[in-house]
């Protein structure tokens, strides 16, 4: 049983690991919201994600493997242990302050909320105490360790950097955002609208006379006569009003594709119905290469039969194509490289490139 065990939870960490190495841009946004002003305010950290997420997942992938061929395995099983209880501390903090809605565990492959990944997390460390209990001789007299262990786990390690650069440099080799090659983006919005998430406000309201706190939905609220009446004794507590979604409908990020014109105009449709619409994608204006943006744009403004927009939270970053703009959560969805070049065809996704990448191409075209 306990080899089981240990499969089982090497499984998970390789599984958790690998889809974060995949896009280990994606998995740095995740920690950049944990870092940021409204949950921890580091923004020494924040600044160091990237190379934080890097080490995170080198790590997780490093000690899944050891545990999977049982290798240096007390010292694979205390830093998963230490692993497992930094990441709940995260995740709990998140689901009860309810700061971060998803912990970016298994990347976009999977999505949990917050204490769902808060107890898969109390689950992996149950799981480690219960090994490393089942393995106490062993942790004790660990013995030799066989060398061969070592030289299987170096071709896994090449081909883990491998991939973790590709993502950075280029793309990740395995898409998992609803933004994938291939997506008809009007379509998916048509899903959405067919099947909405529901809402609903919740108001906190207190009895000025017995004290009593009760907290009620917008419909219950409503309904009864007594929470508003003029003569009512109970308030509302406006700083503890909430909404809070009722039922999930379709889920997609595409719901948050909304680009516009510095004048507020939408764009979405004019974009997902054009012929061909291609899209510079800038989720970072302030340490973005200015010379890199002009030379992308110069290379874009060459496509003559496709519409050209520049998506930013700055529009006034782009200087020679049209102007839009976006929230920076949903550009990021889209964009691992800053700028990045977006290519629709009648809604469908047919191209996503780093600016490098796009330049490269054009210029072997020529």
């Amino acid at each position: 049983m306990r080899s089981i065990l240990r499969i089982l939870l090497a499984a998970i960490f390789l599984a958790s690991g690998f889809v974060k190495a995949v896009d280990v841009i994606g998995f740095s946004f995740k920690l950049e919201e944990y870092f940021s002003p409204a949950v921890f305010n580091l923004p020494f950290f924040e600044r160091q994600a990237l190379p934080l997420a890097i080490t995170v997942v080198i790590t997780e992938l490093v000690f899944g493997w050891m545990l999977l061929i049982k290798s240096r395995l007390k010292l694979t099983i205390i830093v998963l242990i230490a692993m497992c209880i930094f990441f709940a501390f995260l995740t709990f903090y998140s689901a009860y302050f309810n700061v971060v809605t998803d912990c970016g565990c298994f990347g976009d492959a999977l999505t949990f909320t917050p204490w769902q990944s808060f107890w898969k997390d109390i689950a992996l460390l149950s799981g480690l105490m219960t090994l490393a209990y089942s393995h106490r001789t062993d942790l004790k007299n660990p013995g030799r360790e066989n060398q061969k262990k070592w030289f299987a786990t170096l071709p896994a390690l090449f081909l883990m950097i491998f991939i973790i650069y590709w993502g950075i440099a280029h793309e990740p080799l395995i898409d998992f955002r609803d933004y994938k090659i291939g997506t008809n983006l009007n379509k998916e919005k048509k899903k959405i609208a067919q099947n909405p998430s529901d809402y609903k406000t919740f108001y906190t309201v207190n009895n000025t006379k017995t004290g009593e706190m009760k907290e009620l939905d917008q419909d219950e609220y409503v309904s009864d006569k007594k929470y508003w009446a003029a003569d009512s004794p109970w308030t509302i507590d406006e700083s503890k009003t909430v909404s809070r979604m009722t039922r999930q409908g379709y889920d997609s990020e595409i719901s948050k594709f909304k680009p516009e014109s510095q004048e507020g105009k939408d764009l979405t449709d004019e974009i997902l119905n054009a012929p061909k619409a291609i899209l510079i994608c800038v989720y970072d204006p302030k340490n973005v290469n200015h010379s890199l943006l002009s030379e992308l744009e110069n290379a874009v403004k060459k496509n003559n039969d496709a519409s050209i927009y520049g998506i930013s939270t700055d529009p006034s970053v782009f200087k020679q194509i049209a102007k839009g703009t976006m929230d920076g959560t949903a550009i990021k969805t889209i964009a691992r490289s800053n700028p990045f070049v977006l290519t629709l065809q009648r809604g469908t996704i047919v191209g996503k490139q780093g600016a490098n990448d796009y330049i490269k191409q054009k210029k072997n075209k020529q």
